[in-house]
C-alpha cells in the first residue's frame, strides 16, 4: 500500500501538481510516507493551501500580529481553547515536539480560539509546565474561520512560504515518534 502511496505521490510530483520548489515536495512527500499511528490523520494537501492574513492577539496585552510574522519557517498551528479535554491533553505534547525542534526551521505556534480567559490560558500551561509554546488568541475567531477550523483541535503545518501544505483535525500524539520522524523530514536541511 505505502509504495502505491508513493507511485502515487511521485507522479503527482513529477506531472507539477503541487507547486512547491522541488526538493521541498520530496521531502513533503517522504514525510507522507512516514504517517503512522494518530499521525495517519494528518492530510496533506497535493497543493498548498493560502492561510488567512487575519491578526490575532499576542499573548499578554502585546498587540495583534498575523501569520506573515513566521514567514521563512515552517509552523505547526495547533487551535485549540480551553474547554476542549482534547487540545488540553495534547497541549504537553506539542511543547515537547518544539522543545525538540523549535528553532530557525520550525516553530509550534498556539492560539487560543474563540471564549478563552488570558487568566484562564496562563493557569494551564503554568499548571502543565509549559513555558515554551505562545499563548495567542483568536477571541473573534477571525483567523479561524478564514482557515476553516470548524471544530477543536485542529493542526495545521504551514511552509516556509506561508501556505499551508498539511491539516490534521481531531487530537493526535504529538510526541510520537511518527509525529517527530514527519517533522525531521520536513525541515531536514536541503543537501
Amino acid at each position: 500500500m505505502k509504495r502505491i502511496l508513493a507511485a502515487l505521490v511521485y507522479t503527482a510530483l513529477g506531472a507539477g501538481a503541487i507547486s512547491a520548489p522541488l526538493d521541498a515536495r520530496a521531502d513533503l512527500a517522504q514525510a507522507a510516507l512516514l504517517r503512522d499511528g494518530d499521525m495517519r490523520k494528518l492530510v496533506f494537501h497535493e497543493v498548498p493551501e493560502a492561510t488567512s492574513s487575519a491578526s490575532y492577539l499576542l499573548a499578554d496585552d502585546a498587540g495583534e500580529q498575523t501569520l506573515e510574522a513566521y514567514r521563512g519557517k515552517y509552523i505547526l498551528l495547533n487551535f485549540w481553547a480551553t474547554w476542549c479535554a482534547p487540545c488540553r491533553k495534547e497541549m504537553p505534547q506539542l511543547s515537547e515536539l518544539q522543545a525538540e525542534f523549535g528553532g530557525d526551521s520550525f516553530e509550534v505556534v498556539t492560539i487560543a480560539t474563540g471564549r478563552n480567559s488570558p487568566e484562564g490560558i496562563k493557569k494551564f500551561f503554568e499548571e502543565t509546565g509549559i513555558d515554551n509554546l505562545p499563548r495567542h488568541q483568536d477571541p473573534r475567531q477571525s483567523l479561524a474561520s478564514q482557515m476553516g477550523i470548524f471544530g477543536l483541535p485542529i493542526t495545521v503545518l504551514i511552509d516556509p512560504d506561508g501556505r499551508e501544505v498539511a491539516r490534521l483535525r481531531g487530537d493526535a500524539d504529538w510526541a510520537s515518534e511518527s509525529a517527530k520522524a514527519i517533522i525531521a523530514e520536513v525541515i531536514k536541511p536541503e543537501s
